[in-house]
């Protein structure tokens, strides 16, 4: 059983990597955190990098961390851990950790070169692209592609 409050731990904790090497993650206050609570994130990337803390919080209107910007983030193959912790002046506050795969929650930038020729006659169109820019090649084979055709 986790230490602390109950209800205090921070809520909805979401991390995206865009931009190939920018992450965001953001959370809530937990439900029961006292008013002068305060929150820490920590990460390790993986088991052979040195757990660091969050340098660039997000920050409420009462100034309290409900997120934080990372820079140069390189995805591993292993899952990343990530800890948020609380502190209040005459109360415990619980943590909260998980592990994610950094590849499943990078959003990817468009596909380059997208190029279409298309004919007169019933043969249609021809479309192609070149995957996109991202952090990582492991993964690669695992994209599924849509197009989505407009007529003007």
């Amino acid at each position: 059983m986790f230490a602390g409050i109950n209800g205090s731990a921070i809520e909805h904790f979401s991390c995206v990597i865009y931009n190939i090497s920018l992450m965001n993650c953001t959370w809530q206050a937990g439900r029961n955190s006292p008013a002068d609570t305060q929150y820490f994130l920590y990460w390790q990337n993986s088991r052979e990098d040195k757990e660091m803390e969050c340098e660039l919080y997000i920050k409420d209107e009462n100034g309290r961390n409900m997120g934080c910007r990372f820079q140069n983030v390189k995805i591993e193959p292993e899952k990343a851990y990530f800890l948020v912790n609380g502190s209040s002046k005459d109360f415990l506050i619980q943590l909260y950790d998980e592990y994610t795969d950094l590849y499943k929650i990078e959003i990817l930038t468009a596909p380059l070169n997208v190029t279409a020729n298309c004919t007169r006659d019933s043969e249609g169109c021809i479309i192609t692209w070149h995957q996109p820019l991202m952090s990582h090649e492991k993964n690669a084979k695992c994209f599924e592609y849509e197009i989505s055709i407009q007529k003007k």
